[in-house]
């Protein structure tokens, strides 16, 4: 299963975007207001969301400046989360946040709007942070 956020402009140079994206305590920030939980270890965090299970993520790998990949730290259900980002302009870029998890067609169906609405939610607050 794929989802992607739309892509918003940020008035943030891609390095500076990169940066914060890159230290896992700073995603308590773009969280949705909903979170229950959030806990950042040295390269990952868990939350959770009020009714959901927590999930916990790590940092995977970055390229700097253009991408920054998370993880899930489950086998259980193995999925990434990609920020893609593209340099606009020396104080501005653009951010797009790119799900892929591999679900049976069961959960798939159960998770894909919740999912969509927190990858919507953390894109949208990125772009206010």
């Amino acid at each position: 299963m794929n989802l992607e956020s739309p892509k918003i402009t940020v008035n943030k140079s891609s390095k500076e975007l990169f940066d914060y994206l890159s230290k896992v305590e700073n995603f308590e920030s773009i969280m949705p207001d909903n979170t229950d939980k959030f806990e950042a270890r040295e390269d990952s965090f868990v939350f959770a969301l009020k009714g959901m299970p927590e999930i916990k993520l790590r940092m995977l790998e970055g390229e700097e400046p253009k991408k920054v990949v998370l993880g899930s730290a489950s086998e259980k259900f193995p999925f990434s989360l990609t920020a893609d980002i593209q340099e606009l302009e020396a104080d501005k870029c653009e951010a797009q946040l790119l799900f892929s998890g591999e679900f049976n067609p069961m959960v798939a169906m159960m998770v894909k709007n919740p999912l969509q609405r927190f990858i919507d939610t953390l894109i949208e607050n990125i772009g206010k942070n």
